[in-house]
């Protein structure tokens, strides 16, 4: 007797679809998470050498908004510590970028607080 084998690759495909299109999905976000880390670590150590030339706060905090291109870049959040009427010559100063990330794929999205804040800080003395 002979077997009728017509269906079996697309049962395998439908069993293994879903956990493919999910371990991509999973890529994607590590990558993207990734990307925007790179992103902002780059842009704090900018941003931290506006502040160590002698810029004020406000001019600082325009130049990281601009600096970084990302989704939704309006919700940065951006601590200069000392202020800037506390920073005197020899001092280190410290610029923290704080952005919320969220998941595309929706079983990592369950593991990690959504939205995900991302963290970067960079610390120069001022001249």
């Amino acid at each position: 007797m002979k077997k009728d084998e017509s269906g079996q690759s697309l049962v395998e495909t439908a069993l293994i679809l879903p956990i493919l299109l999910l371990i991509i999905a999973g890529i994607i976000d590590f990558g993207r998470v990734f990307y925007t880390y790179s992103h902002l670590h780059m842009a704090a150590q900018e941003t931290v050498r506006r502040g160590g030339l002698g810029e004020g706060d406000s001019a600082i905090s325009a130049f990281a908004h601009d600096y970084i291109h990302l989704p939704n870049s309006e919700k940065l959040q951006i601590s200069i510590s000392p202020t800037e009427s506390a920073r005197n010559h020899g001092t280190y100063m410290t610029v923290q970028l704080r952005y919320p990330f969220t998941f595309v794929t929706p079983i990592i999205s369950k593991f990690f607080p959504s939205p995900f804040m991302i963290e970067t800080e960079s610390t120069i003395r001022v001249e």
